[in-house]
């Protein structure tokens, strides 16, 4: 049975690019809230627009990868002298 390894997100770096998707995510959401509260409509929705996209991105740059490290630890690849 393969096990869950803690802190995943700090050893594999190549989650980092979708963590900041999601970063960027966040902080085009607030910007987004943002400008549609002072009624900027075209600042509103480049942000929405921006704040999907790296957000589904983010988000499956994240799955892929979590599903890739799951998939090499089950054959037995990743830490061939114990954990």
């Amino acid at each position: 049975m393969p096990r869950d390894h803690p802190g995943e997100a700090i050893e594999d770096s190549r989650n980092w690019p979708g963590y900041g998707l999601i970063g960027i995510a966040i902080v085009t959401l607030g910007m987004t809230l943002v400008a549609a509260g002072y009624g900027f409509r075209g600042w509103a929705l480049i942000t929405g627009v921006i704040c999907a996209v790296s957000l589904v991105l983010g988000t499956t740059w994240v799955l892929i990868e979590h599903r890739r490290v799951k998939r090499l630890d089950a054959a037995g690849v990743l830490y061939p002298y114990g954990h």
